[in-house]
């Protein structure tokens, strides 16, 4: 069995790779310019001239809220639309958690870009034609169901398409299929314990899973978690599914060999790291972090230039990895837009996961922000889960210990407030860390 799905691209040199790409990009440049009426009038001094990917550093960002009022000045698609409207074969909506929706819509060649990179990854992270894996996201307007849905079909493997809810049958759909393999959000299988545990009175490990493709969620890069979820289930664990509705449904996964990311899109998305504090262009190399902008080297209908996605990334490897993939390796450490101060220090719900998640003798993992006004805040307030069978009496020092933890590792203050494990229940969606009021 092959290592690569697309060993002409994911073996690539990078010399060989910039190259590539330079060439999708003058292809995508004349397209943009010359369809997207939204750059025409973004940039009207530049859509005249060829333009290099080292030339982008020289246009402005593009960010999300320019996409919802283009969207409002000409609805459903935007002004960014670039192709004719009769050439749209299919809608989404994104779950507009940071704002108002946006409509996604895609050409044929769209999908199957789309859907060629995603499987591209989710090979990396071990899913063979040889699988049954049953796909546990959301069949609904959101790209993470039907799109992700046909990526996950795009490795050869057979894909049980069972959406969310309906937990007591979806243990019977795994045990009586065979399935080998599970797609879903990483808090996801904390709900399946419970059922399986109350209503079935089996392990985890009884489902017989080999392998697990987590997306949605932070969470994956805290080492005891993974091993707690591996220990307790038996699968492999892969955070498989990072990327970005608006860009590309999946622009990176683990392989079998790391723990990191692999921006396995490189062919279809030029990514650009910048300086959060100039919004200069960093060079991509161990330890560089930054806000991760992307530009589409082959999307038809709604392209985007420099998109700004808010994700704070860390380069941990730029070098090739042992699987043979070329491609840089990263990590998540933050999102600007979920940032929030604390006497001057920047806070990312992520960091304050990791801690959590590293403190599993006194918590379950599980726990919710509290931010009341709009800030900044003079401590970080948050209710933590205890750890299962944590005796009541012990909730006042696990609280502290959590308290030091977030102190030392964020260098902000942090008041605690444990409540019994699964008070916070679960959900078989994206949890949100934050509660707003």
């Amino acid at each position: 069995m092959p290592d690569h799905l697309h060993p002409e691209i994911e073996t690539l040199a990078p010399a060989d790779m910039r190259a590539l790409q330079e060439r999708a990009w003058a292809g995508q440049w004349d397209h943009v310019r010359a369809n997207s009426a939204f750059y025409r009038e973004k940039i009207p001094d530049t859509v005249g001239r060829a333009l290099s990917l080292d030339d982008l550093q020289d246009i402005p960002l593009t960010d999300k809220e320019e996409l919802r009022l283009s969207q409002e000045t000409a609805y459903p698609h935007g002004t960014y639309i670039a192709c004719a409207p009769d050439d749209v074969v299919r809608i989404h909506r994104t779950s507009g958690t940071t704002g108002r929706a946006l409509i996604l819509s895609n050409t044929q060649a769209d999908v199957e870009v789309i859907a060629r990179a995603g499987a591209r990854g989710l090979y990396a992270s071990g899913l063979r034609p040889s699988d049954r894996v049953i796909h546990c996201l959301n069949y609904c307007l959101w790209t993470g169901g039907v799109t992700d849905h046909m990526c996950l079909e795009a490795t050869g493997a057979t894909v049980v398409p069972y959406g969310v809810g309906a937990t007591r049958q979806l243990i019977e759909t795994i045990q009586e299929l065979g399935i080998t393999a599970i797609s879903c959000t990483p808090s996801y299988p904390a709900l399946l314990e419970g059922v399986l545990r109350e209503d079935f009175g089996m392990s985890p490990r009884d489902l017989g899973l080999r392998l697990a493709l987590f997306g949605g969620e932070a969470g994956l890069d805290n080492p005891d978690f993974r091993q707690a979820l591996e220990d307790r289930w038996g699968f492999g664990v892969r955070n498989a599914n990072f990327g970005m509705s608006e860009v590309m449904s999946i622009m990176g996964s683990q392989c079998e060999a790391t723990t990191d990311l692999h921006f396995n899109a490189m062919d279809v998305v030029f990514q650009e790291i910048l300086d959060p504090a100039t919004g200069q262009r960093l060079d991509i190399a161990d330890g560089t972090t930054g806000e991760l902008v992307c530009t589409n080297l082959e999307q038809k209908c709604q392209p985007l230039v420099r998109y700004r996605t808010r994700d704070v990334i860390t380069v941990t490897v730029a070098e090739p990895c042992v699987c043979g993939r070329t491609a840089f390796r990263f990590r998540v450490t933050g999102r600007t837009d979920d940032m929030f101060n604390v006497r001057g220090v920047n806070v990312f719900p992520t960091a304050i996961h990791h801690v959590i998640l590293g403190c599993g003798d006194v918590t379950s993992g599980h726990f919710r922000i509290r931010l009341e006004g709009p800030g900044p805040y003079d401590r970080i307030r948050l209710r933590a889960e205890a750890a299962e069978g944590l005796a009541a009496d012990a909730w006042p020092g696990a609280a502290q210990a959590l308290e030091v933890a977030i102190r030392e590792a964020i260098g902000a203050s942090a008041e605690v407030e444990m409540v019994a494990f699964e008070a916070l229940g679960r959900t078989d969606g994206k949890t949100s860390f934050i509660e707003r009021s």
